[in-house]
């Protein structure tokens, strides 16, 4: 709460009004209130008057009244806080509830995406070990053609040595 800059005006007991800025500050409103009431009620303080006396009691209601209100204000207030404060645990509580929940959806994901995975590295390894054989069976290949190819030439060779 910011300090309020007091200023209090009263009426003289010849009728004129007075109004003067204290320099000072009161962080309370109720002191404020009790302060402006007093400064307010100077002459009657100071005068012999019974009829000071009601307005004693009227101040003291006044103030009772004051009180009241502030109080009112405070329940009001705390009501409020109260409210709030419900409603961000509801609301806390529905996005633990929906984390929750997405939670179990990612890690049914999380399972579904680990099994392809692991269906297509058993499929890649089937198809590494199948490459791996048909290379093999390729390069073999190639040896008995280059066999059968080295055979013939020299049987061409024997036999054109042998014509001439």
């Amino acid at each position: 709460m910011t300090p309020q800059r007091s200023q209090v005006g009263y009426s003289t007991p010849e009728g004129r009004s007075s109004l003067f800025s204290d320099n000072f500050y009161i962080q309370d409103p109720i002191s404020v209130l009790h302060v402006t009431n007093f400064l307010t009620d100077i002459p009657h303080y100071f005068s012999s008057n019974p009829s000071s006396h009601s307005n004693n009691s009227t101040l003291d209601e006044a103030d009772r009244q004051q009180t009241n209100i502030i109080c009112d204000r405070k329940r009001r207030r705390m009501v409020s806080n109260r409210e709030s404060a419900r409603r961000s645990r509801i609301r806390k509580q529905k996005l633990h509830e929906e984390l929750f929940s997405q939670l179990v959806s990612l890690r049914t994901d999380n399972q579904t995406l680990m099994e392809q995975l692991n269906h297509l590295v058993e499929s890649h390894e089937k198809v590494v070990d199948e490459n791996t054989r048909l290379k093999k069976e390729a390069t073999d290949i190639i040896h008995k053609l280059d066999e059968i190819l080295l055979a013939n030439t020299s049987m061409d060779m024997q036999c054109f040595v042998e014509l001439s």
